[in-house]
């Protein structure tokens, strides 16, 4: 197969990823409004446990790879749906940032561990990363497709001042959530009601 019919597959696959995955944060964000809804919650009170819920889910999705990217996406759009997006996106970017702290310490402290040397990629995101420095972690942070734990783990394997790597990385984030919050939401009131 050739070189160029492998790059257009790898980014089929990329978009159909990226599909899936907003489908399915549309979807759970469309049955938590349904939710809250359907039993009447009263918003107002319930704001201040939004924003906790918004802040834990995202630190631990960050923090953590086994935690589906969908769940945590359709707590924040939920949440951008009925209080205020901006303040979403401002608890979910400080609670991404902070959840990125693992990966950092994972290649700070687990270089001899996890031996990055041998994966793909790595000796070309590593000349990026010394390229772009800070530009690199803050574009990363900033896409919806790579993981950022990449950078952090480069960050951490380069050992890059913990400080260096958050400052770049929080205002990828915040711009990310708050596109999140403001495109979605207007999505979400774009779909039809649920017939039940």
């Amino acid at each position: 197969m050739p070189m160029e019919s492998l790059r257009q597959n790898r980014w089929l696959r990329i978009i159909l990823y990226l599909i899936i995955l907003l489908a399915l944060g549309f979807g759970l964000a469309y049955v938590l409004g349904y939710l809250i809804a359907y039993l009447n919650l009263p918003l107002e009170t319930l704001a201040t446990t939004a924003y906790l819920v918004v802040f834990i889910v995202t630190l631990v999705s960050n923090a953590a790879v086994f935690v589906p990217v969908a769940l945590h996406i359709s707590i924040i759009l939920a949440a951008a749906d009925k209080w205020n997006p901006a303040i979403v996106a401002l608890v979910a970017s400080v609670g991404g940032t902070l959840g990125e702290i693992t990966a950092y310490y994972a290649g700070y402290l687990g270089k001899r561990v996890i031996h990055l040397e041998n994966t793909p990629g790595y000796n070309r995101l590593v000349s990026w990363m010394k390229r772009y420095g800070p530009w690199g972690i803050f574009l990363i942070s900033l896409q919806p497709i790579l993981p950022v734990d990449i950078a952090g783990l480069l960050a951490g394997v380069s050992k890059l001042p913990l400080w260096k790597f958050l400052l770049p990385c929080w205002p990828g984030k915040i711009i990310k959530y708050l596109l999140l919050c403001y495109l979605g939401t207007v999505v979400l009131r774009l779909l039809p009601p649920l017939p039940f």
